[in-house]
């Protein structure tokens, strides 16, 4: 044979490369039907997708025909699991401009003054279901994926400033109290028991519950509602210097809402339907980026003269003490060609940081650096972030040890998967001392828990007292008193009057009108099984545990050294 190879198709073999060539992923989604082969999944052409193989017209299926056995199979592991909390949701893609630098506090690239990067957004309900309303009562989830030059930083937030809980080992017990009943398979529209009984339980929830009760809990749609990332992050310059943090995203389209009878008058997808074809007519959604910034000092006057703890989820920062600077701007101007694969799998990571932005010691904060990234692994894979939607878009060649699992698409060819001597990974010099910045925490390990305090209800008392109209506190008793309605415990409604006594009698005798349940008239001497009481001149431990070495009445708020 000569040395012009011929292999069985009469190709020429030189011309191939044994290398396999790739689908290209941009190709492939802007793809026409029209422009397409119809195939099975290792690309055999098939004349019609309806067609199946039978022992003769009129018997039995054929083991063979893999088309049937291929269609059928994969339909069956169509659907990943259903995200926990923020199952149902929307999303669309977008990009960040930085209009005013923060470079004298922050060394973040995506914060000089000009840059640009591409971002993804998705919107959803906290506690409901994949098929229900997205005009629920419920908290919204605000998340922003910012592909920065530097990595990907997870801009993980709600729609409320605050939020149910500060401590962290809460969370699954009151996610659960926004699910079915075990038993009778109820939502909390039917049977309120346990959703009434967590927060009469746990009184530092009582911030988000008049926020969520007020006319703010229903937003008409995505793009009229704010974002708060909540927790307290730090963030350094180019020399080192840190402050603490509370970043917002205000939407430029204004904040509109709905009743809960318009809200009942809507589709379930109309959160959905809005985003979606606003974006589709060119009327392009925009929220512009605003920071707060805290001293290490002066959170700590913060704590020790107005009672404001910066690691406290369900505190926030008066912009009259502490104004808003603004960044930049989010505009959101393209939505997904397929949903699944750019929103369903679009994975969030607070733990997802850049340069210049680090995690502060909430607690809440820190338990979700591990628990989001964990729930991504099962819910999608090890190699989640390989998904385009998810990967990084730095303009170096990135490069790790991490390699294998389920899917690997960039496993990082013949590259040593270990920090090897013969052919070496290059390095990059970390840009401040992380040890100036996060150092200063040590001590002996403490059992932790927070306790109820008077300054919890001063956020709260404002909001009724000088924020809601009196048609707003009207609408506030009546949604309040219709939801816990179905609430089969008297003792439950007691318990929750006497918190909302705490932060206002006029609120708390509303509530005793409209439900016709006399409450308990203080929480001086209240047992709580999900918190230490601090009302009262003795504090009292959750759950009636022995006051020892164990128990701790102490928030875990910055410290003076």
């Amino acid at each position: 044979m000569s040395s012009n190879q011929q292999n069985g198709n009469g190709h020429d073999q030189s011309s191939f490369s044994a290398t396999p060539t790739m689908r290209d992923y941009a190709k492939d989604r802007d793809a026409k039907s029209q422009d397409t082969i119809y195939t099975t999944s290792n690309g055999m052409p098939i004349a019609h997708p309806y067609m199946t193989q039978r022992a003769g017209r009129d018997g039995p299926l054929l083991l063979q025909d893999f088309h049937l056995i291929d269609l059928l199979s994969h339909f069956d592991r169509e659907r990943i699991p259903e995200r926990v909390v923020h199952a149902k949701g929307s999303g669309a893609h977008g990009v960040w401009e930085c209009t005013d630098d923060l470079e004298d506090l922050c060394m973040a690239d995506m914060f000089k003054k000009g840059s640009k990067c591409p971002l993804t957004i998705r919107f959803s309900t906290v506690g409901r279901e994949t098929g229900s309303s997205d005009l629920a009562r419920d908290p919204r989830g605000f998340s922003v994926k910012f592909k920065t030059a530097e990595g990907t930083w997870d801009f993980v937030a709600n729609n409320t400033p605050a939020f149910f809980i500060r401590d962290p080992a809460k969370f699954p017990h009151f996610i659960h109290t926004q699910k079915r009943h075990p038993s009778t398979h109820l939502s909390g529209d039917d049977d309120s028991t346990m959703f009434w009984d967590y927060l009469s339980q746990n009184p530092e929830s009582i911030h988000q519950v008049m926020i969520l009760m007020g006319d703010r809990g229903i937003p008409a749609g995505y793009r009229h509602m704010h974002g708060y990332y909540g927790h307290t992050l730090k963030i350094v310059n180019r020399k080192g210097e840190w402050m603490y943090a509370q970043f917002h995203l205000i939407s430029d389209q204004g904040i509109k809402t709905f009743t809960a009878d318009e809200a009942a008058a809507e589709s379930n997808d109309y959160s959905q339907k809005d985003l979606y074809q606003a974006i589709e007519k060119g009327d392009f959604p925009s929220w512009t980026m605003k920071v707060q910034t805290m001293t290490e000092k002066e959170a700590e006057e913060a704590w020790e003269k107005k009672k404001i703890n910066v690691f406290d989820l369900t505190h926030v920062w008066p912009h009259s003490e502490y104004p808003l600077r603004e960044i930049g701007k989010v505009t959101l101007n393209e939505n997904a060609k397929n949903y699944f694969a750019e929103v369903e799998q679009a994975a969030f990571n607070p733990a997802h940081m850049v340069p210049g932005i680090e995690p502060s010691a909430d607690p809440v904060l820190q338990s979700r650096l591990f628990s989001y990234p964990d729930a991504h692994r099962h819910r999608i894979g090890a190699n989640y972030q390989q998904l385009p939607v998810n990967a990084p878009v730095c303009p170096f060649a990135m490069a790790n040890f991490q390699r294998d699992g389920q899917m690997a698409y960039y496993n990082q060819g013949s590259r040593p998967n270990y920090l090897s001597s013969i052919e070496p990974i290059q390095f990059k010099e970390r840009a401040y001392d992380l040890n100036k910045v996060h150092g200063k925490f040590v001590g002996k390990a403490v059992s932790f828990l927070s306790e109820i305090r008077p300054e919890d209800f001063n956020a709260p008392r404002a909001l009724w007292q000088k924020v809601f109209s009196e048609e707003s506190k009207q609408r506030f008793v009546e949604t309040v008193s219709g939801h816990m309605g179905n609430c089969t415990e008297p003792e439950i409604i007691k318990r929750q009057i006497a918190i909302f006594r705490e932060v206002s009698p006029d609120l708390g005798e509303r509530i005793e009108k409209a439900m016709g349940v006399e409450g308990y008239h203080g929480l001086e001497e209240m047992t709580f099984n999900g918190t230490h009481n601090g009302m009262g001149k003795k504090k009292i431990a959750a759950n009636g545990m022995p006051v020892d070495g164990e128990v701790v009445f102490d928030n875990g708020a910055p410290a003076s050294s």
